[in-house]
């Protein structure tokens, strides 16, 4: 027998059915606080709080989308993350944890996590990252997930990218730098933008940080890949 599951459902939309969710988050507030404003959203929540009733749950249910915390009884978020991967299922992860460094990040991104949040995060952010994983997903198996560049390859499932057809290794973080200015190849993108996807609205450091790590990038690949547009931020074209 396992534990009936919190269900929270939006107002109808007789247009299309809703987007179903899974949280699996023990922070019983946090949960409850996160199923609220998604189900006001418009999409339909089903909240359990044990890692390893969210496995069972996302391995049994339909579900367009799983919000798992990293620290559970049971079963931790890696290990489900895992799991769920290692069965065939890929439905879009977004992990969530208290921690924050770049090799907890890496280590869920292994297990086969599609995007990552560390708490505490802003509820725009969440909102945001979760649009753009369901655009990603409705973009549908013809969808090439490499992003090209004249010679610069960035495979964004497999979280690795190539230079003159020789990979370049990256950490999470510096990987995390060069997909938004790849997303937006050709255009200008802010440090507050990089900041807000990369690091999320919660960080508070240096926001120069950015620099140090787009400095990094320049060091690894072609450095006339990344070019500063002074008081604006970075852009990202093919080098001349």
């Amino acid at each position: 027998m396992h534990p009936p599951v919190a269900h929270h459902h939006p107002a109808r939309d007789a247009s299309r059915p809703p987007f179903r969710f899974l949280i699996v988050e023990d922070e019983k507030r946090l949960a409850l606080s996160l199923a609220k404003g998604l189900a006001a959203e418009g999409y339909a929540v089903d909240v359990v709080h044990d890692g390893r009733e969210g496995l069972h749950r996302a391995t049994e249910g339909s579900y367009d989308l799983v919000i798992l915390d990293i620290m559970l009884p049971g079963l931790n978020g890696y290990r489900v993350c895992a799991a769920l991967r290692a069965a065939g299922h890929e439905v879009p992860i977004l992990m969530l944890t208290a921690k924050d460094g770049e090799y907890d990040e890496a280590e869920g991104l292994d297990t086969g996590a599609d995007d990552y949040l560390t708490k505490p995060f802003s509820y725009v952010v969440l909102v945001a990252r979760i649009k753009a994983l369901l655009r990603r997903r409705g973009n549908g198996a013809g969808a090439s997930p490499v992003l090209a560049l004249g010679e610069l390859r960035i495979d964004t499932a497999a979280r690795r990218v190539f230079l003159d057809g020789s990979e370049v290794t990256l950490t999470a973080k510096e990987f995390s730098v060069l997909e938004q200015l790849a997303l937006r190849a050709g255009e200008v993108v802010s440090k507050a933008q990089i900041l807000e996807h990369v690091w999320d609205f919660a960080y508070d450091g240096d926001p120069n940080i950015v620099e140090v790590y787009v400095s990094t990038l320049r060091r690894k690949l072609d450095a006339g890949l990344i070019h500063t547009v002074r008081g604006a931020g970075y852009r990202l074209e093919a080098a001349r």
